[in-house]
């Protein structure tokens, strides 16, 4: 059992609620668990490793709520650009993350200001030409792996697509599942997982399903363009909150 203080366990639970909620019904809410995990585990880098756990565990929860409407062939040409972007960032694993999180912050708000331009364009959607899925593919799959930060680039690209907010929550949900649980071996190799880390996500599980099962009860009262406008709000949040100097 890991030697905490009460406080820190309780912000551990806290994190965990932020997840369940964010998979199930609030995308963006989760970015918060990002840098409470760090102050609760206090240390940033191992922070990511008892952070995926619980990610893993919430796409699953998202997956079984929401499984009959993803649209996958939404992700098909993302794939290869974000293997790309998962070995740039298992590459980049050794830099500090006080020099990583602002790079991923800048280039999600540089992807806010360019939906809000092309919404006052008209545009309806991005094309799923391969310049787009290139650029959104490259850089979700490097925010995952450095800071576990790739909500924010998906939210965008899911939200560029106009998708319905049954649609937007499964197919999130599916690209997340499989991503997370590819960047399992990388962090054990990298000793950022172990019995500690483990014992303390299974103890704030509970943390989590609550959080799941409040999401969901969100998300079933928000109407399409409210979703939208949360998702946006929160995801424009999250983009600041990367800026922000991590804790150490």
């Amino acid at each position: 059992m890991p030697e905490l203080a009460s406080w820190q366990w309780v912000l551990g639970a806290l994190c965990a609620f932020f997840i369940g909620m964010a998979k199930t019904g609030v995308p963006g809410l989760g970015i918060l668990a990002v840098p409470l995990m760090v102050i609760a585990v206090g240390n940033a880098r191992l922070s990511a490793g008892w952070l995926l756990p619980l990610l893993c565990a919430a796409d699953v929860f998202a997956v079984v709520y929401y499984r009959r409407h993803a649209a996958t062939r939404r992700l098909l040409g993302l794939v290869p650009w974000v293997v790309v972007g998962l070995t740039g960032g298992a590459a980049a694993l050794g830099m500090t993350e006080a020099r990583l999180r602002p790079l991923v912050g800048t280039i999600v708000l540089l992807m806010v200001v360019a939906h809000v331009v092309r919404r006052r364009r008209g545009d309806v959607a991005v094309p799923d030409a391969w310049p787009q899925s290139a650029r959104y593919g490259v850089v979700a799959g490097f925010a995952t792996m450095v800071a576990n930060a790739a909500g924010p680039v998906m939210n965008m690209y899911l939200l560029s697509k106009r998708l319905p907010k049954e649609e937007f929550i499964a197919t999130g949900a599916w690209f997340f599942l499989v991503i997370n649980l590819s960047k399992v071996p990388v962090y054990a190799a990298r000793h950022m997982l172990g019995r500690q880390s483990l014992t303390f996500d299974l103890v704030v599980l509970p943390g989590l399903a609550v959080g799941a099962v409040m999401g969901r009860s969100i998300f079933l009262r928000l109407p399409q363009k409210a979703f939208e406008i949360v998702v946006f709000c929160l995801t424009a949040a999250s983009a600041v909150l990367l800026l922000l100097p991590a804790r150490h």
